[in-house]
């Protein structure tokens, strides 16, 4: 039997393990793997930072469970801009970004025609499955990389 999957909204309580797990997959997207030169995106990504955004309404974060295990985690900033999608990687290639996905973009702003995100290269593919387009090319910037891509909805 597949364990049980809830997709809730994120709550201050989950503001530690949120951190976790993005700190979890940040040599994914930080240009050393031990994350040098990258200070101002891991301050970002701390449970003071991350409770800061779960309590501020420009912000929505959803968050997917596995049984007790936080497996991931989404946010809209904006209402346009898909701020976190992050998987715990004992859940990768298990649906749960698509689900993450489908279930954030119902909380876009109403009006708003396209979604935008700045992509890891590592999850570009990912993206591209769920019809995002690159945008702009390849920045690397205060340690961190990433690919600028949007979607029209």
């Amino acid at each position: 039997m597949a364990p049980l999957r809830t997709i809730r909204p994120a709550v201050l309580a989950d503001a530690p393990e949120i951190s976790a797990l993005i700190t979890g997959v940040s040599r994914f997207f930080t240009l050393e793997p031990d994350g040098r030169g990258a200070g101002a995106f891991l301050k970002s990504i701390t449970t003071e930072a991350i409770a800061g955004y779960i309590g501020d309404p420009g912000y929505h974060y959803i968050t997917a469970f596995e049984e007790n295990t936080l497996a991931g985690v989404a946010a809209l900033r904006g209402g346009n801009h898909l701020f976190h999608l992050f998987v715990a990687p004992a859940f990768h290639r298990q649906g749960l970004a698509r689900d993450l996905w489908e279930e954030i973009k119902k909380s876009a702003a109403p009006g708003t025609s396209e979604i935008t995100v700045n992509s890891s290269p590592y999850a570009v593919p990912v993206y591209e499955r769920f019809g995002f387009a690159v945008a702009g090319p390849r920045t690397e910037a205060a340690g961190i990389a990433f690919i600028p891509m949007k979607k029209r909805i």
